[in-house]
């Protein structure tokens, strides 16, 4: 009787796991085929879900994860897979004229939504948090079938994955990458790297098949304009098609360790599956951002919003030309890219200095603002206003907001405030790993002579840049110099520890750079192929003003410590008086 119960099962596994997509008339299903194996789809799609991964994911009467991994949630990496305990359908419902379901998977740490349309290929997901832990990472993601799906496609880059057999033991450099066979470069995931804020839609895709996800909603994601993620890659070890859903992700930062309230959503977003076409997919896209936030969801947290708007005025009566504007933890005590626990909002402020802010989850705010060049390229502060109150269906208006800037005397600038290597040679060029290398070692940079690409986006190897400038320094000046200071403001947009540097002026050290200070702090960024940032840094150092002289004038940045692939990726230098 058992052995019969056994076949039973077994041949009920079978016949649902292999749902045949065409030819079949079938709405949005939720099948128990035991304790821990559960069937759902559709008429176009179906997945057979364990209490781990997610497998057999039948598209076109084709199983689209082979041998690969399949579907699961982890957080810290791969460190800790969730475990499903139970699915149900949650809710059942009509919008616009398409039936759906909402199948929760529940797990200790919280559910995990596939929201099933009838005739969508593809669901949507969500996830709520009732008990995950402290960490840095939290991911959804496919491992699929790497013969199915060859190519990878972010907003930055689209082409074929690197085969497996080029993944050479011997030629591993560091952390999942490698020297390619023929020694003419490297491989590295990361180098499907793109900007969380301002990604369309992205996956894998192949003849006749392709995986996407399309994350309208950005506001559940940690971090600012400046954070960018992994998205796709090829598994090193297995070979399979990664299509990853990094929605509380470190990659390129220092750290970006979080505590999460109950309940906090992450989603919805959309998995979608077509024939490989990236016009589809991009035409989806569009529709799924004018329809977020998605009425369908009835979720009271998640529906009630508001929006905020103002204008931005920096004190020298300038408008805050296109600036970076942020909308975080109130009374923060983290940087903007560190925060994490709870919904953050990005937007840029026009030529007038106005912005605005829609969809905004009611609560109370922080709202930052910072430089992102342009016509306020030398603004060296930031502006913080807390206490901006959402509520539900209303705009609040914080009207014209004075911005404080410095008011003194600029002696040299070397690229603009905006966070980002951006201008100088290299800086933001495509993904590469060990670009820094082409940086040379020693670099003399002419204030009013040298373009802003005669600087180059990382300072790596031992050696002497210099920034040379002439001070026109009135007789008043120097006569009343003894005592007081000029400051040398230096922005980094990324720094990976390892490498150090003293700061001179005219040859008197005035301050230093020093691998693993609270300052300087390691992010991967510029060892992970980044080229435009990874985690903002901003330092000053006073010196007696004394030290300069009219005319000739020397800043030397001296690396007396380095590290292979390590180092500094620039922003802006600025010395003011």
């Amino acid at each position: 009787m058992k052995g019969f119960l056994a076949s039973l099962t077994a041949l009920l596994f079978s016949s649902v796991a292999a749902v045949p997509s065409g030819g079949v008339t079938r709405g949005p299903f939720l099948d128990q085929v035991d304790n821990q194996t559960w069937v759902i789809g559709n008429e176009v799609w179906n997945v057979t879900q364990g209490r781990q991964y997610g497998v057999k994911l039948f598209y076109k009467e084709h199983d689209c994860v082979g041998d690969a991994v399949g579907h699961y949630v982890s957080y810290n990496g791969a460190a800790s897979d969730l475990i499903w305990a139970s699915a149900s359908i949650d809710k059942k419902g009509s919008y616009d004229g398409s039936e759906y379901i909402d199948v929760k998977f529940a797990a200790v740490e919280g559910d995990m939504h596939w929201v099933i349309f009838s005739g969508l290929a593809g669901a949507y997901q969500y996830f709520v948090n009732h008990n995950l832990p402290t960490l840095g990472e939290f991911r959804t993601l496919w491992r699929l079938d790497n013969t199915t799906f060859p190519n990878g496609r972010t907003d930055l880059r689209d082409e074929e994955l690197p085969p497996l057999s080029d993944y050479i033991a011997a030629n591993k450099v560091q952390d999942e990458t490698w020297l390619q066979p023929d020694g003419t470069g490297y491989i590295t995931k990361y180098d499907f790297t793109s900007w969380i804020r301002t990604q369309t839609y992205y996956g894998v895709y192949g003849e006749g098949f392709g995986s996407w996800y399309i994350n309208p909603g950005k506001d559940y994601y940690n971090g600012n304009h400046l954070k960018q993620e992994l998205m796709v890659h090829r598994e090193s070890s297995t070979g399979d098609a990664v299509q990853l859903n990094m929605i509380h992700g470190t990659h390129f930062q220092v750290s970006a360790v979080d505590v999460f309230p109950d309940g906090k959503m992450w989603g919805p977003w959309l998995w979608y599956l077509n024939d490989g076409s990236k016009p589809d997919a991009e035409e989806r896209a569009e529709k799924e951002f004018a329809d977020w936030p998605y009425n369908w969801l009835e979720d009271e947290a998640y529906r009630t919003r508001g929006s905020v708007k103002g204008k931005l005025t920096l004190s020298d009566g300038r408008p805050a030309t296109n600036a970076a504007v942020f909308l975080g933890d109130n009374n923060p005590n983290k940087t903007a890219v560190d925060m994490g626990s709870d919904y953050y909002y990005t937007a840029y402020a026009d030529a007038e200095g106005y912005f605005e802010f829609t969809d905004v989850r009611a609560a109370t705010y922080g709202l930052q603002a910072w430089s992102n060049g342009s016509s306020i390229a030398d603004v060296t502060t930031s502006f913080l206003h807390n206490d901006v109150v959402v509520s539900k269906d209303e705009t609040t208006d914080l009207e014209t907001l004075e911005w404080q800037v410095s008011t003194k005397k600029t002696l040299f600038q070397v690229g603009d405030f905006d966070r980002y290597s951006y201008g100088f040679l290299y800086g933001g060029a495509p993904h590469e790993h060990g670009l820094v290398d082409k940086c040379p070692a020693d670099l003399t940079w002419t204030y009013g002579e040298s373009a802003t690409e005669d600087w180059c986006f990382g300072q790596s190897k031992l050696g002497n840049w210099t920034i040379a400038f002439d001070a026109v320094m009135q007789r008043n000046d120097t006569a009343s110099s003894a005592g007081k200071n000029a400051t040398l403001i230096v922005s980094i947009a990324s720094y990976s520890t390892g490498v150090s540097s003293n700061i001179y002026a005219n040859g008197v050290l005035i301050g230093n750079l020093t691998s693993g200070t609270p300052q300087l702090l390691s992010d991967p960024g510029l060892y992970r192929s980044g080229t435009a940032a990874g985690e903002w840094r901003y330092l000053e150092f006073p010196f007696d003003a004394a030290v300069l002289r009219s005319g000739e004038n020397e800043v030397t940045f001296q690396v007396t410590k380095n590290t292979t692939w390590h180092g500094f990726m620039w922003d802006s230098i600025k010395l003011e008086w």
